[in-house]
């Protein structure tokens, strides 16, 4: 058995072992990350809505931009391509608020390692690390947290909903996204990764997010 299906078979068994959340409206005082009660509407509508319309044009130009810098993280050929579309399907829907792929892409590295079989301490799965509860509050099964798409569309609705709540405060956005309010360490990392490796194509359509 290679050590790649050693575990996959190692994250499914550890998804399916999960205990049950609570549910969103009984979260203790001091919250877990994701587990805002706002937050199950907003992540149902981007499940529903997932069809993209980004520009060509410009999805090319990011994809060609940044599958060289994920080839180091993501071997296999089909995984990278739909890591990038589906960051910029959802960087770029319409109607919503910006969301910089570049940043998706630097809470990715951060968060998983671009690994979709990552299993944290707390429970949370995935490449952006959504937290186990949310299959069942959407009424799906909780070895999806572990496809790439389902997971992105989860964790980008998530940011998102974050980056509008804090008023496009970068740092407090990415606090509550890893429920570590009040601590640099997480939204100093992602901010490094993506203003130093990630940055680039952010402004294709849209004008940019800075961080702050």
């Amino acid at each position: 058995m290679t050590r790649r299906i050693h575990c996959k078979l190692l994250a499914l068994a550890l998804v399916a072992l999960l205990p049950p959340a609570a549910p969103l409206l009984a979260a203790a005082p001091l919250a877990p990350a994701q587990s805002d009660p706002e937050l199950r509407a907003v992540v149902q509508q981007a499940i529903s809505e997932a069809q993209c319309f980004a520009d060509r044009y410009d999805s090319a130009v990011w994809y060609t931009l940044m599958e060289p810098k994920l080839r180091h993280y993501v071997k296999d050929d089909k995984e990278r391509l739909e890591i990038l579309q589906t960051v910029y399907c959802e960087a770029h829907r319409s109607g919503a608020s910006v969301l910089p792929p570049g940043l998706i892409m630097a809470v990715l590295d951060v968060e998983s390692g671009f690994d979709r079989w990552a299993v944290s301490s707390a429970g949370a799965v995935g490449l952006m690390q959504v937290m186990p509860f949310w299959p069942e509050q959407l009424g799906m099964r909780r070895y999806e947290l572990t496809r790439i798409t389902p997971n992105l569309h989860m964790g980008c609705a998530i940011l998102r909903f974050y980056l509008d709540s804090e008023r496009r405060d970068v740092r407090r956005a990415l606090e509550r996204y890893n429920g570590s309010v009040g601590r640099r360490d997480y939204p100093d990392r992602v901010i490094v990764r993506w203003t130093r490796y990630w940055h680039g194509a952010d402004d294709l359509g849209r004008g940019p997010v800075k961080p702050s």
